[in-house]
């Protein structure tokens, strides 16, 4: 026998009893250790192994596009995506409000990040404010879809081509979510999309790149493997494929998918009957399908999220500060634009705990303390 699969969830008492911003889906364990026998049985740990080709397979039918390739993190996608476009230095155009990850990305590919402040309503980032932005050295835009709300794509992307500029689409929190009935990923010249724990779909690590144009789907299949087929060399490369280990979760959480998103919808409609008209909330977009990723929560005053977060915390309720701060302030960024909407919202905003299980009565606890804490 491959491994012990007596236990539905291995984590012990003490730490289920917490409540975080996330709690990664598991899967049944015995389906996971199918997976886990086929890898013990095949020896294929890497290298686009059979799990992998079938995650990958699958991954493109749900979306519905052409080019996907699994990668081993979120980060590295990004950093895929502007090795595969061609963008080495330059400037690109991206927003303030984020993960670390999106800046850290356009660094290490020896860019410039040049902040462009958000849009109030869903803190994506303004299309108003982009041309502003461009000069002789802007590359790519690069925006994100925060917390699963849409970017004005058909906005960017009409720029983008005005002035020939390519789109990559930080879509980290995305997966599974509709504009207009299409796929958020099959949007620009590429998006990427993490497939971290934290995430509703993910693989423990890991994560993909969307490519548009064969060309560049091709480059970025090299480049995520050394740059080379076999003994055949074509371009510089580096390590970033997904294992067969990781694959294995991903093919044991995928059957469950419409169920997860189904879970945290149930959860985020808990959380809207109880705080409805109490707290600010990103506006409804009705294009879009949502996936329920994140439950965003804007306070009037940093001092009051403060004190929330701290009253939540004594019941050991955890939810979490996205993003703070805004990445226009880090202390290592080349430019300290000045972008007062970004900086406003993420002095003040909060995501709720929200994942597949969380049960309503817990909502109804943590919304209790909220509303005892208000002013």
């Amino acid at each position: 026998m491959i491994c012990d699969c007596s236990r539905r969830n291995p984590l012990p008492a003490r730490e289920m009893d917490s409540i975080f911003v996330t709690r990664a889906y598991l899967p049944p364990f015995e389906e996971f250790c199918a997976s886990l026998a086929e890898i013990f049985n095949t020896a294929h740990l890497t290298n686009r192994g059979p799990l992998h080709d079938r995650l990958e397979a699958k991954i493109r039918e749900y979306l519905r596009v052409e080019h996907v390739h699994l990668v081993a993190n979120g980060t590295l996608a990004l950093q895929l995506a502007l090795a595969g476009l061609g963008i080495a230095e330059g400037e690109v155009i991206t927003t303030p409000f984020s993960y670390a990850a999106t800046v850290s990305a356009i660094m290490w590919e020896r860019c410039v990040p040049v902040f462009v402040d958000i849009e109030p309503g869903n803190f994506t980032l303004d299309p108003a404010l982009i041309e502003a932005a461009i000069t002789d050295k802007t590359r790519a835009i690069l925006p994100v879809h925060v917390f699963g709300y849409a970017c004005d794509v058909e906005a960017i992307e009409n720029l983008a081509a005005r002035h020939g500029l390519k789109v990559i689409y930080d879509a980290a929190h995305a997966f599974g979510g509709l504009w207009q009935g299409r796929s958020l990923l099959s949007f620009g010249d590429v998006s990427t999309c993490s497939f971290h724990a934290t995430k509703l779909f993910h693989t423990a690590e890991g994560g993909c790149c969307v490519g548009r144009e064969a060309e560049v789907s091709r480059a970025i299949y090299l480049i995520r493997s050394f740059g080379h087929i076999g003994d055949d060399h074509f371009r510089l490369g580096m390590n970033a494929k997904m294992s067969e280990l990781q694959a294995a979760m991903g093919l044991s959480i995928f059957p469950y998918l419409p169920e997860i998103i189904a879970s945290r919808k149930a959860a985020s409609e808990a959380y809207d009957r109880r705080l409805a008209g109490k707290l600010a909330r990103p506006a409804q977009q009705a294009a879009l399908e949502y996936n329920f990723a994140y439950y965003p929560v804007l306070f009037k005053s940093e001092a009051e999220l403060l004190r929330i977060i701290g009253a939540l915390s004594k019941a050991d309720i955890h939810p979490r500060r996205y993003f703070y701060p805004a990445l226009n302030r880090l202390p290592y960024v080349p430019r300290r634009a000045v972008c007062p909407i970004a900086e406003d919202v993420s002095s003040r905003i909060a995501c709720l705990p929200l994942y597949s299980g969380l049960a309503e009565n817990d909502v109804e606890r943590i919304c209790m303390i909220i509303q005892e804490n208000l002013y």
